[in-house]
């Protein structure tokens, strides 16, 4: 399945994607109206949504419905850094020993469609194409050969970087968490329907250039290592994000800088999922709060 949160006439709920429509659960009693609700509620909504599929109404034409992202504000969106060899390569960095995980802040979290804003306080915005898993079940001390279970599936993560606020710290968390910076999306699609997510294509363009052409299997720590490993520390939970790290071709490193400007459009497609699409637009001054 395709799972989608919605707004529609002003209400947020789950869906479904089916062809060029959204299967709505509203009125239905048994299904949550947040994701991470739906992903908690475990085979009990899932078995509900494929009785709406299978039942052929409640459908509302995509064009007619807000995407949000699949889990709007996930309780920890991690991300693993140098997890692929020629990123490790480009970046000059030695591969690591073990997975090196740092935090984006759920705020940053946006949707296909939405706009990512290029801050005021830099022009070193770039885009980091990934693979990303969602968890759907509490968990911890996750064998990896069992950590296949707690995963509900996958979406496309961009990874957007503020390179320079990015080195200001170790942990890299501010450059990471600008507002708009996580763009997630459109969809996230069951893992039964993905199988093995280790051997998807991955492509990333800014306007019509291709950035990034790889594949997941090019990983140096699998998702199931990734699930594993974060899991001797913390209690994963339903709707948690881990984006998997991204492959060469990212704008700091290009010749002369690849940036991303207002005015462009980066698009990343994984196969399998599909595409997120998000323009880029100078922050607006509106966002001015105080």
């Amino acid at each position: 399945m395709k799972l989608v949160t919605f707004t529609h006439k002003n209400e947020t709920r789950v869906g479904a994607v089916i062809d060029q429509a959204v299967v709505d659960s509203r009125g239905d009693s048994i299904m949550p109206s947040t994701m991470i609700e739906f992903l908690a509620s475990g085979a009990a909504s899932l078995a509900a949504m494929q009785q709406l599929i299978a039942g052929g109404s409640h459908r509302i034409p995509l064009s007619e419905v807000k995407l949000l992202a699949p889990v709007p504000r996930p309780g920890k969106y991690l991300a693993i850094s140098l997890n692929y060899a020629d990123h490790i390569e480009e970046t000059g960095f030695e591969k690591p020993e073990f997975p090196t995980f740092f935090t984006k802040q759920s705020s940053c979290v946006i949707a296909h469609n939405d706009a990512i804003y290029r801050p005021r306080v830099s022009d070193k915005l770039d885009y980091e194409g990934e693979l990303a898993l969602v968890i759907g079940k509490r968990c911890r001390h996750v064998p990896v050969d069992k950590a296949h279970q707690v995963i509900a599936g996958f979406t496309i993560a961009n990874d957007v970087s503020v390179r320079d606020w990015q080195i200001r710290s170790p942990t890299w968390t501010l450059g990471k968490s600008f507002d708009t910076a996580g763009p997630l999306g459109p969809w996230l699609v069951t893992a039964d329907e993905i199988g093995d997510p280790h051997n998807l294509n991955l492509k990333t363009w800014i306007d019509d250039e291709l950035r990034q052409d790889s594949n997941t299997r090019h990983m140096i720590f699998n998702c199931y290592e990734m699930v594993a490993y974060l899991s001797q520390a913390m209690t994963l939970e339903p709707g948690d994000v881990i984006a998997t790290g991204t492959p060469s071709g990212v704008g700091v490193k290009m010749k002369p800088r690849g940036y991303m400007k207002p005015g462009q459009t980066a698009r990343i497609e994984i196969e399998g999922i599909g595409t997120l699409i998000n323009p880029v637009l100078e922050e607006p001054d509106e966002l001015t709060v105080y």
